[in-house]
């Protein structure tokens, strides 16, 4: 008997009821196995002043991370608005809140680009961008290690290290090109014609795209490294108000080394912008250091919160340029 054909969209339908139930499943469990009265009260004792400033650094984190897309456009020719990129990354966060996955946003980014530089070229800048993010982030989870030798399990602290090598090592070869274009050339050339646009060398836009990530070059590359080590030093300072705003009484080379695991959930496409994951790898790893279910949780839902309003913000101002006719689009 032969099986119905699902259409694209169906499937991706399904996925996303699939990534929205994994979300529902986790944060259910997650919250079955805490006090929900201490719950409350931890969230009505937090210290607004300290939640307010971190809010905002959030916000600034949206402005710098605009600022290092722009350094990868410059690099390859593309003269675009700084105006215009915040405009694009506050959209993307709106996207990027409310798609089943973490990077949704991206994508909405290099749609709606507009004038300026053609797909292949935001694309590629965009994928260096996201990298120089997590760069930044996993080398500051690794000079933080050491710190954290007494605070941590020995396991854990391993753990979150290999992880931290995995990303930065993966990075550079993905920076290198050739050794990458050499590989996927030789898994392509045993595909079938249709499967041919996944090779890294030759005219495909993939091809294309990759060219531009290669293309940007070590300055700019470093620039972008630079502005992502202040983006990252502002929403790990944005993390230890909230730690103190929940009175958790870690370190911050504790916040560096957990931070940066919990950012990583993004990555996995299995729920609906990492809810539910994040929430469970923050409680699992704040019990590491004596924190209690409730605050870990207060802690993880007000972190997500600050991507949740820049998201509401880039929703708003999303709306307010169809509204007034201002997308710019090729």
């Amino acid at each position: 008997m032969t099986l119905p054909k699902i259409s694209p969209a169906l499937r991706q339908a399904l996925l996303n009821l699939l990534r929205i139930g994994v979300s529902v499943t986790l944060l259910a469990v997650v919250l079955s196995q805490i006090n929900l009265a201490r719950l409350a009260q931890t969230l009505g004792e937090a210290d607004l002043r300290l939640y307010a400033a971190a809010l905002g650094l959030g916000l600034t984190g949206v402005a710098l991370r605009a600022w290092r897309w722009k350094v990868l456009l410059d690099a390859v020719g593309a003269r675009v608005p700084y105006g215009r990129l915040l405009y694009l990354y506050f959209v993307g966060a709106f996207f990027n809140a409310f798609l089943p996955t973490g990077f949704g946003g991206d994508v909405v980014r290099v749609l709606e680009f507009g004038p300026g530089a053609d797909k292949a070229t935001a694309a590629g800048t965009t994928v260096v961008d996201r990298l120089a993010g997590f760069i930044m982030l996993f080398a500051l989870a690794l000079v933080a290690l050491p710190f954290a030798l007494s605070l941590v399990p020995g396991r854990l602290l391993i753990l979150i290290g290999a992880l931290a090598l995995a990303v930065l090592l993966g990075s550079l070869l993905l920076f290198e090109g050739n050794l990458l274009r050499r590989v996927t050339g030789v898994l392509t050339s045993r595909l079938p014609g249709r499967l041919q646009f996944l090779s890294l060398s030759g005219n495909g836009w993939l091809a294309r795209m990759y060219a531009v990530v290669t293309a940007c070059g070590r300055g700019a590359v470093l620039r972008a490294l630079g502005v992502s080590l202040v983006f990252n030093s502002v929403l790990l300072f944005a993390a230890w108000l909230l730690a103190g705003a929940f009175r958790l009484g870690v370190t911050l080379p504790t916040l560096l080394v957990f931070v940066p695991v919990a950012t990583a959930s993004l990555l996995l496409p299995i729920s609906v912008s990492g809810l539910g994951v994040r929430e469970g790898i923050y409680v699992l790893l704040f019990a590491q250091v004596g924190v209690r279910q409730e605050q870990a949780l207060a802690f993880s839902f007000a972190y997500y919160s600050i991507d949740l309003v820049a998201g509401l913000l880039g929703g708003l101002i999303y709306l307010a340029a169809g509204l007034l006719r201002l997308r710019r689009r090729e």
